[in-house]
């Protein structure tokens, strides 16, 4: 993994730790159980992660906090802004779709996006479990992790919320729309 941000300065850590904290105290229903200064700790022990945050932060994804994994002992960060993260639209699936375009390529692509974040694009289990605390992508949609057999045949896969309905649909992996982009998860 390489990733493409160098290491935060302490303003930089500084405003993120405030707008994760913040983000934090007024999603509540989204992490009930769990207290603001063990995450905290967390995150200060591991630059790496906070650098993946930072990344989630800037390109407007609004990471939060969804979960806990008491077997690991590691909080679960997903992108929870209201739409898919501006700064990450108007991309093809992956370095393979990006690479058989002829013409009108995108400038970049989830999967190397998502590599060089230090994040994972959700899967749709995942993505439906994000759905679990509001309305995400009611405009937008997000690429979500594809499997390898459907990739295999050209297709990928995105989701989005429409209807009341979390629907999982199916593309061409090279496709590119100025409303789709991706959401990630990284654990901490």
């Amino acid at each position: 993994m390489k990733l493409t941000h160098e290491i935060l300065t302490p303003e930089q850590q500084q405003s993120l730790m405030a707008a994760l904290k913040s983000r934090f105290e007024q999603n509540m229903k989204r992490h009930p159980d769990l207290e603001w200064e063990k995450i905290h700790l967390k995150i200060e022990a591991d630059p790496g992660k906070m650098g993946s945050l930072f990344e989630m932060e800037r390109t407007g994804g609004e990471p939060d906090v969804v979960g806990y994994d008491t077997e690991t002992d590691r909080y679960i960060f997903m992108d929870c802004s209201a739409e898919s993260p501006s700064g990450r639209r108007s991309i093809c699936y992956d370095r393979k779709a990006m690479d058989s375009r002829k013409e009108a390529k995108p400038a970049n692509n989830a999967m190397d996006m998502a590599d060089s974040m230090g994040v994972e694009i959700l899967t749709g289990e995942q993505y439906r479990y994000l759905q679990t605390f509001g309305k995400f992508d009611t405009k937008t949609s997000s690429w979500i992790q594809t499997p390898a057999e459907i990739r295999a045949l050209g297709g990928a896969l995105f989701a989005d919320f429409r209807y009341g309905q979390v629907f999982i649909y199916h593309n061409g992996a090279q496709s590119w729309y100025g409303a789709r982009g991706f959401r990630g998860c990284i654990s901490i």
